[in-house]
């Protein structure tokens, strides 16, 4: 218990650190004490600046995190399979290829782009699961079929860009010039799937039982399993149609989280969100002072991070 706690309050106190630090460091500089002093001072023009550039850009950074990286730890759980997360299994490349589409195609649906989003990724998902199942879930199986998923659906959005589509924030993470309707966008659907899945904490923990286990008392596996999995596409989704895709956090934070709080979800996926907010902030702020005026997108820097982070799970498996 000690333990959990500390690492509550560690990220906790990390991530205010992160959040002053990356409203404070760029083109505009200003020091601690400034910033706290003309928080609500309607006067200053630096302030202004930063709370109409920065601020939407760090609360989109911060909910983007936050939904990734629960939607791993929610399909982890119904999948039994710690390789799973929505940028390997290609929920978000279903969700960013529907938005895509409708964006560049149907420009007048625009406002039905999170819908459109939600239904790529449920599609995705749906369809890792009916080509991978065979009298259960083979989490080896699974992965393979969702790699094979990620690449038609990275393939399709790639022909549409090769016929005139709009590839803006849809292939890469780009989190410059969010505003706070992209911020009104995200916290919107980032609560809900959040609250939801914080909610379903005890059928997570039911599932990382097998189904046979589990249908023995009493428990059904098949709604679980779908409720989890839309509450999971509802994440990606969100985060897809705001922040582009970026992969691999959703099997990188879950893993650290694992080893500092446990495997109890009713305390995981709370911290899980603290913990993926802090690094995708921190990723999204360091590609943005480290090669100033140049900026690293946070999807490169997870990329670097996740790829030998993958490669050393795969050799521990």
């Amino acid at each position: 218990m000690t333990k959990k706690i500390i690492s509550f309050i560690a990220v906790a106190v990390l991530l205010i650190i992160t959040v002053i630090y990356a409203a404070t460091t760029g083109s505009i500089q200003m020091s601690f004490i400034e910033f706290i002093t003309n928080f609500f001072n309607p006067d200053n023009a630096d302030m202004a600046a930063i709370k109409d550039l920065r601020f939407p850009r760090i609360i989109v950074a911060l909910f983007a995190g936050a939904a990734l990286s629960v939607a791993g730890v929610l399909l982890q759980a119904i999948m039994r399979n710690p390789l799973a997360d929505a940028g390997f299994i290609g929920i978000s490349a279903g969700a960013a290829f529907t938005k895509l589409f409708i964006v560049s195609f149907v420009p007048t649906l625009f406002f039905f782009t999170p819908i459109a989003a939600f239904i790529g990724g449920a599609l995705a998902c749906f369809f890792v699961f009916l080509l991978s199942w065979k009298s259960g879930l083979n989490p080896l199986k699974l992965i393979l079929v969702g790699i094979a998923i990620n690449a038609m659906f990275s393939g399709l959005t790639e022909a549409m860009i090769t016929f005139g589509a709009s590839a803006s924030g849809s292939i890469t993470s780009n989190l410059s010039f969010k505003t706070w309707d992209d911020v009104s966008l995200i916290v919107t659907y980032g609560s809900i799937g959040l609250i939801l899945a914080i909610i379903l904490y005890a059928s997570c923990n039911v599932l990382v039982l097998s189904d046979k286990t589990a249908k023995s008392v009493g428990f059904n596996v098949t709604a679980a399993r779908i409720v989890i999995a839309a509450v999971a596409v509802l994440l990606a989704a969100a985060s897809v149609v705001v922040a582009g895709v970026i992969s691999f956090v959703g099997i990188l934070v879950p893993h650290i989280a694992r080893r500092l709080v446990g495997y109890d979800h009713k305390v995981l996926i709370p911290f899980t969100a603290l913990l993926g907010a802090f690094i995708i902030l921190l990723a999204d702020t360091l590609g943005r002072t480290m090669f100033s005026p140049m900026e690293v997108p946070a999807s490169t820097i997870m990329a670097i991070i996740g790829g030998p982070f993958l490669i050393f799970l795969l050799r521990k498996e």
